[in-house]
């Protein structure tokens, strides 16, 4: 101990000292900022929303500025494009990795239950990213058979 406290105690010391005593703030500070002010990566997909072009109902990522407002400019040139929820549904069931944007009827105009057109599969706000256990959402056929059985008590095969 007495020999650390030499060590500490001469010009070579305080500059080790020193020094560490730098490099640890500045790991603090590295720590600090990047554990509130997040990654840039994360920054950029948060601005960055699924829209569709209402024209040609093709689905874009667009990144949204402060101030903007909808509809957004398409990659078509005009300002055509509308917020879409994703669907991570195929028409047989399992889940894919790129969302197909969905224009739901607040933007759309159609009342009444909104399907994928890519999958044929039921589409909801807030639409949720599946699980791998998740089961998919039913198709239009599905739907209209429950619903029928719902409204009239009568079973579907029936008539």
């Amino acid at each position: 101990m007495a020999g650390l406290r030499e060590f500490l105690n001469s010009s070579t010391g305080r500059t080790v000292s020193i020094g560490g005593a730098i490099v640890l703030v500045g790991i603090a500070a590295y720590v600090l900022t990047t554990s509130i002010g997040g990654s840039r990566e994360l920054h950029d997909f948060s601005d960055s929303r699924l829209f569709v072009d209402k024209e040609t109902g093709k689905s874009f990522w667009h990144k949204v500025s402060i101030g903007e407002t909808v509809p957004v400019k398409a990659p078509g040139g005009k300002n055509t494009g509308f917020p879409a929820e994703a669907c991570y549904w195929t028409a047989d069931g399992k889940i894919k990795a790129e969302p197909t944007g969905v224009l739901m009827p607040s933007f759309s105009g159609k009342p009444g239950p909104t399907f994928c057109p890519d999958c044929g599969r039921l589409v909801v706000p807030y639409n949720p990213k599946p699980g791998p256990n998740d089961k998919p959402p039913p198709t239009k056929d599905e739907y209209e058979k429950t619903h029928k059985e719902r409204d009239t008590g009568i079973p579907s095969d029936r008539g």
